[in-house]
């Protein structure tokens, strides 16, 4: 068996040509997966904000909901 030695600098370049190609070959996929990425952070984002606000009754939150969509 013939035995193949790599150095880092041309492994490092060997991967960023495969990934390269890579996404060039799966747009799609890559961007649904960064866009289900970003979504996960605004939502963990979303509830660490919510967690430092004051808690307020589902009621209120209809009112809101209803007398807002009438303004």
């Amino acid at each position: 068996m013939t035995e193949v030695t790599l150095d880092e600098t041309k492994l490092k370049e060997l991967l960023k040509t495969a990934i390269f190609e890579l996404l060039q070959e799966e747009k799609d996929i890559f961007s649904e997966l960064l866009s289900d990425v970003l979504e996960e952070i605004g939502m963990i984002n979303a509830i660490k904000e919510g967690e430092n606000t004051e808690i307020v009754s589902q009621e209120e939150i209809f009112e809101m909901e209803f007398y807002g969509s009438r303004t």
